[in-house]
């Protein structure tokens, strides 16, 4: 599941010691799993901190705990330390923390959903405006609201038709179309306002 090199669990365990509190751990979490903006956590924890339901990994010295919703992404996830002439370096690779995605046999819904998160949002993202799905119908149209500072833009049509909806149809075989079920009107800050143009 989890692979920690002896030179890392020396490293936990040297700081631990130092730390000199019962029963203190290391706690190892995904932050944003299954995101292309997903990031492992590393933080001390003393047995009172715990959620309850973490997963526990006996090292020499000390217990590393894996936040429970967590495992599926930390999977095959790797601890290193590497000692270099200017000091140390600990490393965790783990291969799964963005995700999956989706094989051919997933829902339409599913396929759509992971597009949205690694591809759609990102992009949409540094214009700091997000999309969240609505709906995906039996034809295989895709319903959208727009929010952040897409929700009231006055180049929302564009980004919809030549941006999120040519994804989908090039991303996601099934998808037939894309939506908006956005009132716009009601956009408070909006990228481009109408009176821009």
């Amino acid at each position: 599941m989890i692979q920690i090199s002896e030179a890392a669990q020396t490293h936990f365990r040297k700081l631990i010691e130092r730390e000199a509190i019962a029963g203190l751990g290391v706690r190892l979490s995904a932050q944003n799993a299954g995101t292309t903006r997903a990031d492992v956590r590393l933080e001390f924890a003393e047995p009172g901190e715990l959620n309850g339901d973490e997963w526990a990994i006996d090292c020499e010295g000390f217990t590393l705990w894996l936040d429970a919703p967590s495992v599926p992404f930390l999977d095959g996830a790797d601890i290193d330390y590497t000692t270099m002439a200017t000091g140390g370096q600990l490393q965790i690779r783990a291969p799964r923390i963005k995700g999956v995605a989706p094989g051919q046999a997933a829902s339409l819904v599913e396929r759509v959903q992971w597009v949205i998160d690694n591809d759609v949002n990102p992009q949409l993202a540094m214009h700091k405006g997000h999309v969240t799905l609505t709906e995906v119908s039996a034809d295989g149209i895709v319903v959208l609201n727009f929010g952040g500072g897409c929700h009231g833009c006055s180049m929302v049509d564009i980004t919809l038709k030549q941006g999120v909806e040519k994804t989908l149809l090039d991303k996601v075989p099934g998808v037939t179309g894309v939506r908006d079920a956005t009132d716009h009107a009601s956009g408070s800050a909006p990228y481009m306002s109408n009176n821009a143009v």
